[in-house]
This record gives C-alpha cells, sequence and structure tokens, in this order.
C-alpha cells in the first residue's frame, strides 16, 4: 500500500509542476489559490495527494512508522525518473548515487522488518 502510496504522490508531484505552467509567470498567492480548484493538471495533482495521504493513513495502521515512512522516501526516486523522461531534467551521477543510497536503505530496513 505504501509503494502506492509513493507512486501517486510522485504522480501528483509531476501533475503540480506541469500545472504550474497554467498559471502564468508571475501569479499572484490569489491566483495560485484559485488555480489549484480551476487548472485540471493542479486540481488532480492535489486531489492525488489527497489520495496518498489516506494511503499513508490505511498503511501506518497496520505497520510501523519507523518502517512505513523510509519506504515512502521511494516517492522521490520516482520523481526523479519522471522529472528525466517528462521534464528532460539531467540524471548527474551524484543524483544517481543519492537514489542508490535511498534504494539501499528502504532495502535494508525491508530485511530488518522480517528479522
Amino acid at each position: 500500500m505504501v509503494l502506492c502510496c509513493t507512486v501517486i504522490g510522485a504522480v501528483a508531484q509531476i501533475l503540480l509542476k506541469k500545472g504550474t505552467e497554467a498559471l502564468g509567470e508571475h501569479p499572484s498567492l490569489l491566483d495560485t489559490a484559485m488555480g489549484m480548484l480551476t487548472k485540471p493538471m493542479l486540481f488532480t495533482g492535489y486531489a492525488m495527494y489527497g489520495i496518498s495521504a489516506v494511503l499513508l493513513v490505511m498503511a501506518l495502521r497496520l505497520g510501523e512508522l519507523s518502517l512505513l515512512y523510509p519506504v515512502f522516501t521511494l516517492t522521490y526516486v520516482w520523481v526523479m525518473l519522471l522529472s528525466h523522461f517528462i521534464f528532460q531534467e539531467s540524471l548527474s551521477p551524484l543524483k544517481l548515487v543519492g537514489v542508490a543510497v535511498i534504494m539501499c536503505g528502504v532495502a535494508i530496513l525491508g530485511k530488518a522488518s522480517r528479522a
């Protein structure tokens, strides 16, 4: 459930980034707030964040925060990969090392939870 939560959260962030394009170059706070309600990508991004939060709450009822929350960091991995393919953002060696560290940490915690 948490893995699904991370994917939904990552897609939400991509939609928010894409949705900001519809706000114009220098939106005011009011323009931004209204855009959250009237711009489909922004609205969908925030709705997906809500779904992600509900899934996280459900997962936390069944598991330990100290094990589940590090898995939630996989959101950063998905965002980086999606950003590379959608926005053509660079994948520097340091970013890749960071992703490897996150994934190793999640794998170690997963093994620790079974021990």
